[in-house]
């Protein structure tokens, strides 16, 4: 049987207490729950930011794409109309 995992300890700040109750009150969930949920939640975040900036950088060294881009804004600037 696998054992639990180490509990940790942390030091929030008056600040950091305020966002977990917040968080817990609303979700109706204790403090701890609402903890484990935030940390996920934003690891998710992270992973998901890393996913996007890592196909932005793909995209940005892609000429096909890049020409795609510039006519699609040409297209769009000549659909505006004059000013």
């Amino acid at each position: 049987m696998a054992s639990a995992p180490h509990p940790v300890s942390l030091r929030l700040g008056r600040d950091g207490l305020s966002a977990l109750d917040q968080i817990a009150r609303r979700r109706g969930i204790s403090r701890a729950e609402a903890a484990r949920q935030a940390i996920t939640e934003t690891a998710e975040r992270e992973r998901r930011r890393g996913g996007l900036a890592d196909e932005a950088r793909r995209l940005m060294q892609d000429e096909r794409y890049l020409q795609e881009a510039r006519d699609v804004a040409d297209l769009m600037e000549t659909l505006r109309g004059p000013r």
